[in-house]
C-alpha cells in the first residue's frame, strides 16, 4: 500500500470503530503530522486528506479515493478492520485502541502505527507542544 493509502485507511478505520470524527493524524513510521480529517454516519464516510487534496469515502464495504481514483474494500469486525486496496493489489488489518491505530500492510509485511486526534478529545498530539509542557 502507499503511505497515503494507509494513513487514510486508519482514519476510516478509527472514525467506523469509535463512531468518533477524525481532525488529524501523526504518521510514527514518516515521523509527521498529516492534515486527514474522516466522519462516519452508520455505514457511510466521509474524509479529505488535506496534503493531497483528496476526498475519500463512501459506503461499506467500498470506500473510494479521488485523489488515486480507486477503491478499497473495508470491513469492521469489532474493533478490528480489515480490506483490499485495489492499487496495490494489497491487504491489510487494522486494529483501533484508544486513540492509536495499528494497521498491518500485508503487501509491506509490516505494522504501521498511528495516533488520532479527534475532535471530541480536547486536545492534540502536537510533538512540539508536548515535549515543552
Amino acid at each position: 500500500m502507499l503511505a497515503h493509502t494507509r494513513a487514510m485507511v486508519a482514519a476510516a478505520a478509527y472514525a467506523f470503530i469509535t463512531g468518533k470524527k477524525v481532525a488529524g493524524i501523526y504518521d510514527h513510521s514518516a515521523g509527521r503530522d498529516l492534515r486527514i480529517a474522516a466522519e462516519c454516519r452508520g455505514d457511510q464516510l466521509q474524509g479529505f486528506d488535506g496534503g493531497r487534496m483528496a476526498k475519500f469515502g463512501g459506503t461499506l464495504p467500498e470506500l473510494y479515493d479521488a485523489g488515486d481514483k480507486t477503491f478499497v474494500s473495508f470491513e469492521i469486525n469489532g474493533t478490528m478492520a480489515q480490506g483490499y486496496d485495489r492499487s496495490t493489489s494489497s491487504a491489510f488489518t487494522a486494529h483501533v485502541t484508544d486513540r492509536v491505530v495499528q494497521l498491518y500492510d500485508h503487501g509491506q509485511g509490516t505494522w504501521f502505527p498511528f495516533d488520532i486526534q479527534d475532535v471530541e478529545a480536547g486536545y492534540d498530539f502536537d510533538r512540539d507542544a508536548q515535549a515543552s509542557r
